[in-house]
């Protein structure tokens, strides 16, 4: 009994440790695999006051059709993390900034070769700053992702050949006076980075931020080796990809970064291409592959300062101007898209605790800054409490019935999102 007791004292840390990640993979392989709403893949990492305190993973990368075979996810599986690509890009953004090769301020025209102005309220400078905190007046209406030899100034300039009828421009709000989240804003932001440097969009990012980070993927999925294909996951619904139309007992349907049969192809003859005219076939606004280990990377670069493996990456000064809060809605200063949208930084989306309002875990007490995506099925969230040094990132790779048709209920977020993020929280961050 003696040597008993002397063996709990030794282990009892790792004992309970063992119990209560067992008990949140339990928790979030039940939530994968509900057939209300399954989930083809999901990646989790959670970091508590500055360490790695989970990681796991579920369900496959690729599935068959009828839902069987495939490849299993894996801690170097890779998904194309939708809009918190944006936030990526702005960290390679803040260090042109740094460079003095970029000013927040300064009227974005100037760097793009062309006025740059809403025709509406042709007085108003649109800057970067306005550009990052999508109130440039800028809008999806026209779309925001074009093919190479589509110069966004054919697009954006009044009277061009692509301009139509400027559906691209708020009519009813000038620069830096309302909210409204832009995609074309960020091909525009792309498009900056590119000019200024002379490079192109997908190289510029490997320069600036993954390979100074070490990170594997990048936004290009012609240029990744056969090693990393081998590890990206497709994205799956229950629908097909140009309906609405869910079919929770039909087939698994791809819709992106599915490549069977080899590399996939270049978003255009690249050897023509010219940096500085339209980025946007790189997806500045969506396109990243990353795996969620190396989202985690880039966490707790933020947590520490801007300092990733001895290596001061960004400033702090730096960081502190991007997650400065730049916009807060009041009730009509913007479109807050039932309630998802309550605050923004440079780049990022900020998550105030706030009594009686929306809640990233049920009960409150986990707030921060980061950012969400979906898109072609999948489902992102990349949120931090920077000065806790607590994080959680999760990735779904797909869902087999609408999730917006089981809406949350503490948040603008599906249930099962809730109850990814409120499982972590209360398993890895309060009892780990």
């Amino acid at each position: 009994m003696a040597l008993l007791g002397g063996m709990q004292h030794v282990f009892g840390a790792p004992l309970r440790a063992a119990n209560w990640k067992r008990g949140l993979d339990a928790e979030l392989a039940a939530i994968a695999a509900n057939p209300a709403c399954t989930l083809t893949s999901l990646s989790v990492l959670a970091i508590r006051q500055g360490r790695v305190a989970y990681t796991a993973q579920f369900g496959h990368r690729t599935v068959a059709a009828d839902g069987g075979g495939g490849a299993r996810a894996t801690a170097r599986t890779m998904y194309r993390i939708a809009s918190i690509s944006k936030m990526m890009t702005t960290l390679a953004l803040m260090r042109l900034v740094e460079q003095g090769k970029l000013t927040l301020d300064a009227d974005a025209g100037e760097y793009l070769g062309f006025a740059l102005r809403n025709p509406h309220y042709p007085e108003r400078p649109i800057s970067l700053r306005l550009l990052l905190s999508h109130t440039s007046s800028l809008r999806d209406d026209a779309g925001y992702s074009f093919k190479a030899d589509q110069a966004l100034r054919n697009l954006l300039v009044p009277g061009a050949p692509l301009y139509g009828d400027g559906k691209m421009w708020a009519s009813n709000a000038a620069p830096g006076a309302f909210f409204t989240y832009s995609n074309l804003a960020w091909g525009v932001i792309g498009t900056i980075m590119e000019r200024v440097t002379g490079e192109r969009f997908d190289l510029l990012m490997r320069r600036l931020l993954l390979g100074p980070m070490g990170l594997r993927g990048g936004f290009n999925a012609s240029a990744m080796t056969p090693a990393e294909l081998a590890d990206l996951a497709t994205l799956y619904r229950k629908r097909t990809t140009d309906t609405e139309v869910w079919d929770g007992a039909g087939p698994w349907i791809a819709q992106v970064d599915d490549y069977p049969n080899g590399a996939p192809a270049a978003p255009q003859d690249l050897a023509a291409y010219a940096p500085g005219n339209n980025a946007t076939p790189f997806s500045p606004t969506g396109g990243l592959r990353i795996s969620a280990p190396d989202m985690g990377k880039v966490m707790l670069m933020l947590m520490n300062g801007g300092r990733h493996e001895g290596v001061q990456l960004l400033r702090p000064a730096t960081l502190a101007s991007m997650f400065e809060r730049q916009w807060t809605y009041d009730g009509k200063n913007g479109d807050n898209l039932n309630g998802l949208f309550r605050a923004w930084g440079l780049g990022n989306q900020h998550f105030p605790e706030a009594a009686g309002g929306p809640q990233l875990v049920e009960g409150g007490g986990f707030g921060g800054v980061g950012h969400l995506g979906e898109a072609y099925g999948l489902y992102s969230v990349f949120v931090a409490d920077l000065a806790k040094k607590n994080g959680i990132v999760v990735l779904v790779g797909g869902t087999s019935a609408d999730p917006e048709a089981d809406k949350g209920l503490h948040s603008s977020m599906p249930r099962m999102l809730e109850r990814i993020l409120g499982g972590v929280n209360r398993q890895a961050l309060l009892k780990a």
